[in-house]
């Protein structure tokens, strides 16, 4: 079986651990947790170890700066 989290197309996804640091990224958008945009935690590209209420930092490859950062919450 394909392991589709390390096909170079899928871009890199971090789980973030730091409830600090979790706190930092909602208040410098100014949004609350649930207003952020979602991830299954089925979909292939989530972290093994993320689990529902999670935030999963996705950092993507960017032609007009050098990378784009995203976050999702990951629902069930």
């Amino acid at each position: 079986m394909v392991d589709v989290s390390q096909h170079e197309l899928v871009p890199e996804h971090v789980l973030i651990d730091d409830p600090d640091e979790i706190q930092a990224i909602l208040d410098e958008y100014d949004v609350r947790k649930t207003d952020l945009p979602k991830i299954k935690r089925t979909d292939p590209a989530t972290p093994d170890d993320a689990e529902v209420g999670d935030v999963v930092k996705i950092i993507r490859d960017s032609r007009t700066t050098d990378q784009a950062v995203v976050y999702r919450l990951v629902l069930s």
